[in-house]
């Protein structure tokens, strides 16, 4: 792996704090297991009138990522600044399109999870088995598997798809979740996991189970903005810098 010189010194103190907030999301992601050894991506927008983002260096494991390892690109993928590091430009198909259709969708985070891509699989997608579950259901899309995303022309119907929702189920494919910042889209990914998880344990019960009633659902949106104070994902976040810092620093660099 290349040595990483710091960037701090060149961006400017927003610039920098997304970093270090987007190379955080990285490493927990690896830190929960849901990484796809160099695949899949999570992409936030920079401060700034300019259409410009960070992404992931390709081929750097998630558990590697450091703030200045990151790299900015334009809506196309291509490099706007100068990075020893590559970059997919194929892979940032499905974050561009976002990205461009939702001003707010400030970070998208895409996963390839064991448990999500088993859900994915399923007719039914995600089944109100779970709490976890009744909070994805208050605002979830899906999008029909075309292929590995490298099809300009699939866009349209992945952004439609994704309408206003704040998770995507990719059938056959993964998870994705958008947010105002790393922090949101993650915790909103944690959940999306989660359902997942209890659902796959659940279905190899060999139990009857007992869903939630459809009019729970309803009410459920109003209800986390009670649980997380309104802040969402910026209430879990310090102590899951904490528990990062504590088993894998280094990602502030």
């Amino acid at each position: 792996m290349t040595a990483t010189t710091s960037v701090k010194d060149r961006v400017s103190a927003e610039e920098w704090q997304l970093r270090v907030d987007l190379a955080a999301a990285y490493r927990l992601v690896a830190l929960y297991g849901w990484d796809d050894l160099v695949f899949t991506h999570i992409s936030a927008r920079v401060p700034g009138p300019e259409h410009h983002f960070l992404i992931n260096p390709y081929g750097m494991m998630f558990e590697e990522i450091t703030a200045s390892s990151l790299v900015k690109i334009d809506l196309n993928g291509e490099k706007v600044e100068e990075s020893p590091y590559p970059v997919n430009p194929a892979g940032f198909t499905i974050h561009s399109a976002i990205h461009q259709a939702r001003e707010d969708a400030q970070c998208v985070m895409h996963t390839h999870s064991i448990n999500g891509v088993a859900v994915s699989a399923q007719r039914d997608g995600v089944l109100a088995l779970s709490q976890q579950s009744t909070l994805i259901l208050a605002s979830l899309g899906y999008h029909d598997y075309e292929g590995i995303a490298l099809n300009e022309e699939e866009k349209p119907r992945l952004v439609a798809n994704l309408s206003d929702n704040t998770f995507l189920m990719l059938r056959n494919h993964g998870l994705l979740t958008v947010g105002n910042n790393p922090a949101d889209a993650f915790l909103a990914m944690y959940f999306f996991e989660a359902a997942c998880m209890i659902q796959v344990r659940a279905l190899a019960g060999s139990r009857e189970l007992t869903p939630i009633e459809p009019g729970i659902v309803e009410g459920v949106k109003e209800a986390a903005k009670i649980v997380t104070k309104g802040l969402f994902g910026g209430l879990a976040w310090p102590g899951l810098l904490r528990k990062l810092d504590r088993q894998n620093p280094g990602y502030a660099e």
